[in-house]
């Protein structure tokens, strides 16, 4: 059977267990404070978050239940020649200059780096619309 299809991010978070959605909701709510202009949907099929137009931050869950948040410069590959991100705190994982991917496995791991989380996203707003 195919994946369901979310139409809506309340429809997303109805789906999750109450572990996963205290971590998305966290996570939701740090990206929101990251910039007054992003805007929340439902892109490949979890919440994504742009601005202008640009996919900028998307969220999805792990089969262990973990929440994903990856870190990226919209749907097509743009050209990296010039883009330069630096993430002292190592949270993300980069498997390309503009992609970078954080896993948090529980509200415990959450809450233990809130502070470096909240820090790196709203730097990579800042640097992906720069």
């Amino acid at each position: 059977m195919p994946p369901k299809a979310y139409k809506s991010v309340e429809e997303f978070l109805s789906d999750l267990s109450d572990e996963s959605l205290a971590v998305t909701e966290g996570l939701r709510t740090l990206i929101k404070a990251a910039h007054p202009g992003l805007v929340e949907q439902v892109k490949w099929n979890a919440p994504s978050f742009s601005l202008d137009g640009t996919d900028l931050i998307t969220l999805g869950v792990e089969r262990d239940g973990s929440i994903r948040l990856v870190l990226h410069r919209g749907a097509k590959v743009k050209d990296s020649d010039g883009f330069r991100f630096d993430d002292p705190s190592r949270l993300a994982r980069w498997p390309s200059p503009d992609r970078g991917v954080v896993v948090v496995k529980d509200a415990d791991g959450l809450a233990a780096k809130i502070t470096e989380l909240s820090n790196l996203i709203k730097r990579w707003v800042a640097a992906a619309t720069a």
